[in-house]
């Protein structure tokens, strides 16, 4: 009879370890539907892109630097950049990362990254 109560008991703590595992399968994260896109635009300039594909409304920041003359001690110069979109679901969002503000001198654009998590309201 005693082996019998450990097999129950066993049999219960493996319910309960299980259940949060099957629990967490069913739970989505913004990074399983929220997706980033970066595309050279022009000699110049990059578009970011977001497309939000959950069925909930997303806020989300993209972040960006625009490095001018980035060899040169004396003329480099950062500009850090970014945009918050507010995005319903199925929709999409670009935002333009332009190095025009480096004139003629060289420039990177770099440290880009994005971000999203469900819209609080």
């Amino acid at each position: 009879m005693r082996s019998l109560r450990r097999a129950c008991w066993a049999s219960f703590a493996l319910a309960l370890v299980s259940l949060p595992a099957i629990a967490d399968e069913h739970k989505k994260s913004v990074g399983d539907c929220a997706a980033f896109d970066q595309a050279s635009k022009g000699e110049d300039a990059m578009s970011f892109t977001i497309k939000n594909a959950c069925t909930m409304p997303l806020d989300c920041t993209i972040e960006w630097r625009v490095v001018c003359a980035p060899a040169s001690k004396k003329r480099r110069a950062v500009h850090p950049t970014s945009a918050k979109l507010a995005l319903v679901d199925g929709t999409s969002q670009t935002r333009e990362a332009s190095a025009a503000v480096c004139g003629d001198d060289d420039w990177t654009i770099d440290n880009v990254g994005w971000s999203c998590e469900p819209n609080k309201d």
